[in-house]
C-alpha cells in the first residue's frame, strides 16, 4: 500500500475521488480482516489506508466547496 500524494489527488475529478474512497475503505476492511485472522502481519498499512481516506475525504470536501 501506497502512500497517495495530495498533488496526484488534486488533479481528479470528485466522482473519481469518491471512486478510490470507496476502493480504499474496502481495502481497509479487507486488511482489518486479515489482520484478526492473522493473515496479515504488516500493521502499518492500516495507518496508511486510514490516512488516505482522511486525505480523499478532506479534497472531496474541498471541492465541493465546503470550506468553512
Amino acid at each position: 500500500m501506497k502512500n497517495l500524494k495530495s498533488k496526484e489527488l488534486r488533479e481528479k475529478s470528485v466522482p473519481e475521488l469518491e471512486e478510490m474512497l470507496l476502493q480504499e475503505k474496502a481495502s481497509l476492511y479487507k486488511a482489518r480482516r486479515d489482520l484478526v485472522f492473522r493473515q496479515m502481519t504488516d500493521t502499518a498499512s492500516l495507518k496508511i489506508r486510514r490516512h488516505n481516506i482522511a486525505r480523499i475525504h478532506t479534497l472531496i470536501t474541498e471541492k465541493k466547496g465546503g470550506q468553512a
